[in-house]
């Protein structure tokens, strides 16, 4: 039985400034995809993602997209460094779930960056209506933060169940401060603001779901043989018309990581790659406490890293 090499792609908050330079000065591929990308948005993305400044790039409406393309010209680099090297499972956290469908093969690069572009200024403008962010809070379980919200009436969504031990709340910058200090005083290790923009996988959210709808709709999604488990479900998506219902649904409903990555590792896993900027999606795993290792590749130094691991098997 064949072993499963797993894709893991992050998604909006993991953005800094310069990300991706050193891939684009030493892959031809790599450097390839940022130009695409400014070629296609009709202006110079790359420029953002190198020279900020940090506030603009963090931004909804560049850091989606920033992060898309990275994490898009990081695969492309290592697929030269290491051809014989091929995802059978490819995941994504939030924004991350649509650099999995391009590198799952389920959608072209262009009509995925368009796809993210429409996400990116329609959660932007629902933000710019109904302001908000995220925290995780660590330490509590869902059910326990759950009962919390409920108990004092706070208007807040379960945003992400990343980890054991490590849930994202999602509000208004009000009932996020509120809580920050009710879920100390009930016992939290920690409640910390994440660096986004917007109230996301939330009901403040659910504008931009309604216009995301068409635009989703209307795009071309394929076959492969590449399997995709993804946020909304938890699980394995084989037809992508339901594929298309989760992208949708995804943007002002709570994400799934932990169960999707314990999903993944029922099969046979050789190792998992987490591909883009930062390192958070190793750190949840090794809290899940998957069985295969895990790598990260953020670096051009990580390539090297990563072939001392593998490459008795791979190179």
């Amino acid at each position: 039985m064949s072993k499963e090499i797993v894709y893991l792609f992050p998604g909006q908050g993991a953005q800094y400034v310069s990300m991706g330079q050193d891939f684009y000065n030493t892959f031809a591929e790599a450097k390839d995809i940022f130009d695409k990308a400014d070629e296609i948005l009709g202006y110079s993305l790359s420029s953002i993602i190198f020279d900020g400044p940090k506030q603009e790039l963090t931004k909804t409406k560049y850091s989606q997209l920033a992060i898309f393309v990275v994490s898009s010209a990081i695969a492309a680099a290592f697929a030269k460094k290491f051809p014989e090297i091929k995802p059978s499972i490819c995941a994504g956290l939030s924004l991350g779930e649509y650099t999995a469908l391009y590198m799952s093969g389920k959608i072209s690069f262009k009509e995925c960056l368009l796809l993210v572009q429409a996400r990116a200024n329609h959660m932007h403008e629902a933000s710019i209506n109904n302001p908000g962010g995220l925290s995780v809070v660590l330490g509590f379980d869902e059910k326990t933060i759950r009962e919390h919200i409920e108990s004092q009436g706070y208007m807040l969504w379960i945003a992400n169940l990343n980890c054991p031990g490590q849930v994202v709340i999602s509000g208004s910058h009000e009932e996020l401060e509120k809580a920050t200090l009710s879920l100390k005083e009930a016992g939290a290790k920690r409640i910390l603001p994440l660096d986004v923009s917007g109230a996301f996988h939330s009901g403040l959210m659910k504008e931009a779901q309604e216009k995301l709808k068409n635009k989703i709709g209307n795009t071309a999604f394929k076959g492969s043989s590449v399997q995709i488990a993804m946020n909304v479900p938890g699980d394995f998506v084989e037809d992508t018309a339901h594929m298309k219902d989760h992208l949708i649904k995804q943007v002002a409903s709570t994400t799934k990581w932990e169960k999707s990555i314990r999903v993944i590792d029922e099969k046979n896993v050789a190792f998992y790659i987490e591909m883009g900027p930062g390192r958070s999606l190793c750190g949840m795993n090794k809290k899940i406490g998957v069985k295969a290792p895990s790598y990260n590749l953020e670096k051009i130094e990580d390539l090297e890293k990563i072939l001392e691991k593998i490459g008795v098997c791979y190179a």
